[in-house]
């Protein structure tokens, strides 16, 4: 007589947070487009010696004779330059990928920096209450009354021109955000169960800040860091726009824009516009991104 058992049915494969994450993620394609837009950007920052078609900053490469050549036009050196060259002679699309490093670097140090420092002293507030509270939340109030870019004048007026300067400055007038965000969410898990259980092993305060409490406020940190990283790009730009960003040997975006602006009305519209359009696009990419990690990590967002 034959076996007629039926095999047993085959268990479906649990679903994980992390694996649901990326499935809300992917249906959304406004928001891939913008991550797919940033990856893209972020590679073209790393490899520019390789991509660009000349280092903008190498004296030896560049010819005074090709200055202000508009787009699409053949320098004497034979190189095309497809989005034209600036007065220095500089090609442009070189400018812009040398640029991107530069405001990058800025815009994801500054913004990583001022989430450590932010969300360190948020947690602590939160934990410790009482006076401890009371002193972190007042530095938060007097650091969030004093309108963003004028206090990050001030601070490169003290310190000077330069990157790791523009990084300070950066971090000291954005790190109130994390931190207030921080201690929201802190606020809410410091009475659960497992906070609780922690210090009746008693624990060590750093341990249940930063394994047991830290975890829990991930969601709204990532959300409000990836928003932060575009505000420190436009920053960034905005102060050496200015004058008092970075340095003329360490171009961003900011300071292409800034070297085109006198010749926009004589018709050379080139020599910032398409740093502007480069500065935009990477905005846009990661608050795309952004907007919908909201959405993704906040159930009462989604539709």
């Amino acid at each position: 007589m034959s076996d007629t058992t039926a095999p047993a049915p085959v268990a479906a494969k649990e679903e994980t947070p992390f694996r649901r994450f990326v499935s809300e993620f992917a249906a959304n394609k406004v928001a891939v487009g913008g991550l797919l837009v940033f990856v893209t950007i972020a590679l073209l920052a790393i490899f520019a010696p390789w991509i660009a078609p000349q280092n903008p900053y190498d004296l030896a490469q560049l010819d005074i004779m090709d200055g202000r050549l508009p787009p699409g036009e053949v320098g004497g050196s034979g190189i095309t330059h497809w989005l034209g060259t600036d007065d220095q002679g500089r090609d442009m699309l070189s400018g812009i990928i040398y640029g991107l490093r530069i405001s990058l670097i800025v815009g994801i140090g500054s913004a990583v920096i001022a989430c450590l420092v932010g969300a360190s002293l948020g947690l602590l507030a939160a934990y410790a209450g009482g006076r401890t509270d009371s002193f972190i939340m007042r530095l938060v109030d007097l650091q969030l009354s004093f309108p963003t870019i004028l206090a990050a004048l001030m601070i490169l007026a003290f310190l000077g021109k330069g990157v790791l300067n523009v990084v300070i400055a950066l971090v000291i007038v954005e790190w109130a955000y994390y931190a207030r965000t921080v201690r929201g969410s802190a606020l809410v898990e410091r009475r659960r169960e497992y906070i609780e259980a922690a210090q009746c092993l008693v624990l060590p305060t750093s341990r249940i800040l930063f394994r047991h409490l830290f975890p829990n406020c991930l969601p709204p940190l990532i959300v409000i860091g990836t928003i932060q990283i575009a505000r420190a790009i436009a920053l960034e730009a905005t102060l050496s726009f200015l004058g008092l960003g970075v340095p003329i040997t360490e171009p961003s975006l900011g300071l292409l824009i800034a070297n085109g602006f006198e010749y926009m009305l004589s018709g050379n519209y080139w020599i910032s516009f398409y740093p502007g359009i480069a500065l935009l696009v990477t905005i846009v990419s990661i608050n795309l991104m952004g907007d919908h990690l909201r959405d993704v990590l906040n159930p009462r967002l989604k539709k």
